[in-house]
């Protein structure tokens, strides 16, 4: 059995990449119907993962984009970071690193281990089973904002968030 370092800080936040690829019109979605007891069952959701031990969040967004769909960043951009407070209801914070790339190589595979790969005409996005928060955030990762946010879910359910603009 595989066994990876996940980082956890001290203040038990767990430290995820979320890379959102686009191409023309499209995005780049996985459609989570693999893993049994997934949180993100059912959804949709970009790609990426956990960050391991001794690497950094660009390092984590490449691996992870590789791993589950095959395909190599050419170019990334930061859109900023995205904290998620006891999203897994046992007192882990997650803290998201999150990305958009627009320029990639390789061979697209369809589906992976979590589930369909499918591309998503952008004007659509909004009309998958996304989590409430994610259709909040996505409105700026087309644009040139970089944001600061927070969602609090209560029960599966957005009950806050916050968003704050870094580079305007």
């Amino acid at each position: 059995m595989y066994t990876m370092a996940v980082t956890i800080t001290k203040d038990s936040k767990i430290l995820f990449t979320l890379v959102y690829l686009v191409h023309k019109e499209q995005t780049l979605m996985i459609h989570r119907v693999k893993k049994e007891n997934d949180i993100h069952k059912d959804k949709y959701n970009g790609l990426g993962g956990k960050l391991e031990k001794g690497e950094t969040p660009l390092q984590c967004a490449m691996r992870e984009v590789k791993e589950e769909s095959n395909l190599d960043i050419e170019d990334i951009k930061f859109k900023g970071h995205l904290l998620f407070p006891n999203f897994d209801g046992i007192g882990n914070d997650w803290q998201v690193f999150l990305y958009r790339a627009d320029s990639f190589s390789g061979e697209l595979i369809t589906e992976n281990r979590e589930g369909n790969l499918v591309w998503i005409d952008n004007d659509k996005m909004a009309d998958l089973p996304l989590w409430e928060g994610d259709k909040i955030f996505l409105k700026y990762l087309y644009g040139p904002e970089i944001i600061d946010a927070s969602f609090t879910y209560k029960n599966g359910q957005l009950s806050h968030h916050k968003i704050a603009i870094l580079n305007n």
